[in-house]
């Protein structure tokens, strides 16, 4: 994997990207039209492949009018023999979201087990209901294999809960539910009229385990405003999968804490929406940033992760 600018601005037009390895081919899953997918033997050179959806999953139109146009930032994990593709239903700026889930043996096409199975609606968030929004899902599994879902954007900040062993249900034996970041806004501000108070805005949870550590990804502020886009990570970690998250200076997530992994430079107006991977023994972060030379379109940006000698990421975008 080359680490210059030019090697990780790889063209791929892609907001929200999330990954997974099967045998020697790397799929790339992101938010488009019915949750579009990509293949790679490289990390290099994609492919573009059908979408996940050809036909809006029924049970969505519950929850949002509008088609394919409303599935968004899935998560990839693989448990039990299958693959588990967890994706956003939401009408943008609102909580009116819902996280669903489908299920597949394999992720190659030409497989004749492929077929991805939808399990429907794992929660629902409901405006006047809740102060929380769901969707940008992740899925993490703890030290004793117990799976977990993250999610969140902006409103009260990221939730974590507790799945089933069968993933496409929240354990409640007993329920559990936990906030593990957030930043100060007024909860009756829908997200569309936030205007540029920044200072509220987080979403895209991800957690990886690494070092005997939780860390704990978000975006802070805003994206999908092309050149005018201020997305950035941040993170914090914690020995428990349900935190406290703590930042470098010991701030806790859930009161505004987070340490800076990635920003925009004179190359991308912002970056976020991050995943974070191990293949082949190399930690990778993976991104979109919204690039200055193309109009300020997203692109898919893949970064080698090091760490420090206190064990925090670090993340170089490039010369």
């Amino acid at each position: 994997m080359v680490s210059d600018l030019e090697a990780q601005h790889l063209e791929v037009r892609i907001h929200d990207p999330v990954m997974a390895q099967q045998d020697d081919t790397f799929y790339l899953f992101g938010t488009g039209r019915g949750i579009a997918v990509w293949s790679s033997d490289d990390m290099e050179n994609w492919e573009r492949l059908d979408p996940v959806f050809a036909e809006t999953p029924p049970w969505t139109e519950e929850i949002v009018d509008g088609g394919r146009y409303h599935l968004w930032a899935p998560d990839i994990t693989h448990h039990n023999g299958k693959y588990y593709l967890y994706y956003s239903v939401s009408a943008f700026g609102r909580n009116t979201s819902a996280i669903g889930v489908l299920s597949n043996p394999t992720l190659h096409p030409d497989d004749p087990d492929f077929e991805w199975t939808d399990h429907g609606k794992v929660v629902r968030s409901v405006p006047g209901r809740d102060l929380w929004n769901a969707i940008d899902p992740n899925i993490v599994f703890d030290d004793d294999g117990t799976p977990w879902m993250t999610f969140g954007s902006f409103w009260k900040g990221m939730k974590l809960v507790r799945l089933n062993d069968n993933m496409v249900e929240i354990d409640r034996d007993p329920q559990e539910w936990h906030t593990i970041a957030a930043r100060n806004r007024y909860w009756k501000l829908d997200d569309r009229t936030a205007g540029n108070d920044m200072s509220s805005a987080i979403e895209a949870p991800f957690i990886f385990k690494k070092n005997g550590y939780y860390y704990n990804f978000v975006s802070w502020d805003f994206c999908c405003r092309g050149e005018d886009s201020t997305y950035k990570v941040v993170v914090g970690r914690s020995k428990e999968v349900t935190g406290p998250y703590l930042d470098k200076e010991g701030e806790d997530m859930r009161h505004g804490g987070g340490s800076l992994v990635l920003q925009g430079n004179e190359n991308y107006a912002g970056i976020g929406h991050n995943a974070a991977y191990t293949f082949n023994g190399t930690d990778y972060l993976i991104a979109h940033g919204y690039d200055v030379a193309d109009e300020g379109n997203s692109k898919l940006l893949i970064l080698e992760m090091e760490w420090d000698e206190n064990d925090w990421p670090v993340v170089r975008l490039g010369e």
